[in-house]
């Protein structure tokens, strides 16, 4: 085989890959979500609702809505953003692609904002029964600070007075 039938078949099976989403989109369980992961795809029970309000933001008002969702592994509070504040129903199993994760008051959030898709789903595939088993937030509850760095001097000995 020549270097660029090679080159042109691995090309084909990356073509693939992104077809069916790659591994980045590969669906999750709601129990091994953390907070920093972006386009995550997940089946889903809709547990409970909450109507669409307004809220105030850096970038001025938004509309969002709450809503619980589970699977087999555990539920996770979702955030629903803009035109999406109303596109869940209780009891509702969905297919939820392209959502990302963060963490708000030490709890785990799935955001769900206008670039996700929500198809409907079995509603035998998940279970009506969902775990009370949240996933657990990296930071334990406090923001990401980088670490502190000390006064250091350049150049001379370690400092001190001689």
């Amino acid at each position: 085989m020549h270097t660029l039938d090679v080159f042109e078949s691995e090309l084909s099976v990356m073509g693939e890959e992104n077809k069916s989403g790659g591994s980045a989109s590969a669906p999750k369980n709601i129990i091994d979500l953390k907070p920093g992961m972006e386009n995550v795809s997940v089946r889903v029970r809709v547990l409970s609702t909450s109507p669409p309000r307004t809220i105030d933001t850096k970038k001025g008002s938004r509309t969002i809505s709450n809503a619980v969702v589970g699977d087999a592994t555990g539920r996770v509070e979702a955030v629903l953003w803009g035109e999406k504040s109303t596109a869940l129903k209780e009891n509702q199993v969905v297919d939820i692609q392209g959502a990302w994760v963060t963490e708000y008051r030490g709890k785990v959030q799935l955001n769900i904002g206008k670039t996700t898709n929500i198809t409907p789903a079995p509603s035998d595939s998940v279970p009506e029964e969902v775990p009370e088993t949240e996933p657990k937030a990296t930071g334990g509850g406090r923001p990401f600070r980088p670490p502190r760095r000390g006064f250091q001097r350049r150049g001379g000995r370690g400092g001190g007075f001689e």
